[in-house]
């Protein structure tokens, strides 16, 4: 049997933005293994990437943003050598849906792997946006078009699945979490209260606002129990009143970093958009064995029991009191998180995950 050939177009490059990483990239070997030859053409370059998120650079991102439409350019003379097109989010993250629609009419197949509900959108305040190309990456014009005329569309829950199976042409959108490399993301099983407790949060500029709904609970905490609140991002931040350590998140340190915390939180807000987000943070901090505090929204009560294996909580009250437990109640961490542990190995690990990625190629597979 020929080895098959898949184009995979994406945003960002290989190995550095969690929608990627913690999605489709980590497969990639297995379809290999399964007789694919995979290309993958990415519209940021690294160069592009670097200054995307930062304010200015206002020179470097509309160069940046040529280059990314050359090589799609490039990507149309080719993709209709190829027996399926994988695309992630966007052909291209800026200006109307022509690329897509290309793709769509020179590709065999296409599967479109949709992340957040990017039908309703995600609304920033200004002052949450760094430029306004990261404004218009979020635009649902080109998604709404890619879920109709997709071969098949993975979506990033089960709500969102939905919405897309009655949107796609065929009827065929499948829900796929993120998941983690348990086998990576180890947990070091330190549940005492003999060193400074650490309640930790990771994400971008874009989930920023939702680390600062708990503003207030966190200082309201403060006056409560001893705790440092740590930060794992793309940006600066700053929290009067309490214990704070901000990293920068980095492929080499991502593991050693979250392996600090004690406890993690997943803050939300409650609305249409958050009902497409897969809950990949409670994923991350299930895999760390640890202890997650979650707005009960969207996916999180698929992923957490609560009380079971993390807390599950609405209001600024709930939040302070489930983490002041957490806090004082080592054993209450150590319970949580080994229950965590392994509800993320049975259900978000790659091994648990693998499989169903390979029945949506084999269901749209060239031959």
């Amino acid at each position: 049997m020929r080895r098959r050939r898949m184009l995979v177009l994406c945003p960002h490059p290989q190995g550095v933005a969690a929608g990627q990483r913690l999605k489709y990239e980590q497969y990639m070997d297995d379809w290999r293994a399964a007789g694919w030859d995979i290309t993958v053409s990415s519209y940021m370059d690294d160069a592009m990437w670097r200054v995307v998120y930062e304010k200015g650079h206002a020179r470097a991102k509309a160069a940046g943003v040529a280059r990314g439409h050359l090589r799609r350019m490039r990507d149309l003379a080719r993709v209709a050598r190829y027996d399926l097109v994988y695309v992630f989010m966007w052909v291209t993250p800026v200006g109307t849906s022509v690329f897509e629609r290309l793709v769509r009419r020179f590709a065999r197949h296409v599967i479109y792997d949709v992340e957040d509900n990017v039908l309703v959108g995600q609304r920033l305040d200004k002052g949450d946006n760094p430029n306004p190309l990261a404004k218009l990456i979020k635009g649902p014009g080109k998604a709404r078009y890619l879920i109709r005329t997709a071969d098949h569309v993975i979506a990033s829950s089960p709500f969102l699945a939905e919405t897309c199976r009655g949107m796609n042409a065929r009827g065929a959108a499948t829900y796929i979490s993120s998941s983690v490399d348990t086998d990576r993301f180890e947990p070091t099983g330190r549940y005492d209260n003999d060193h400074p407790i650490v309640i930790g949060w990771t994400g971008t500029f874009s989930t920023k606002p939702f680390l600062d709904l708990l503003a207030d609970v966190f200082r309201r905490l403060a006056e409560r129990v001893p705790f440092t609140l740590k930060v794992i991002g793309n940006f600066d931040y700053d929290l009067s009143g309490v214990p704070l350590e901000v990293v920068r998140w980095s492929a080499a340190n991502e593991v050693a970093d979250l392996q600090t915390f004690d406890i993690g939180v997943y803050p939300l807000p409650i609305d249409d958009w958050v009902t497409g987000k897969s809950g990949l943070k409670a994923i991350q901090y299930m895999a760390f064995a640890l202890p997650c505090v979650a707005t009960e929204v969207g996916t999180t009560p698929l992923l957490i029991r609560d009380g079971e294996n993390g807390l599950l909580v609405r209001s600024d009250d709930e939040w302070v009191d489930a983490l002041e437990r957490l806090v004082r109640d080592a054993d209450l961490r150590r319970r949580l998180g080994t229950a965590a542990r392994a509800d993320a190995v049975a259900c978000y690990s790659l091994h648990a995950v693998a499989g169903q990625y390979r029945a949506v190629i084999d269901s749209v597979k060239g031959e």
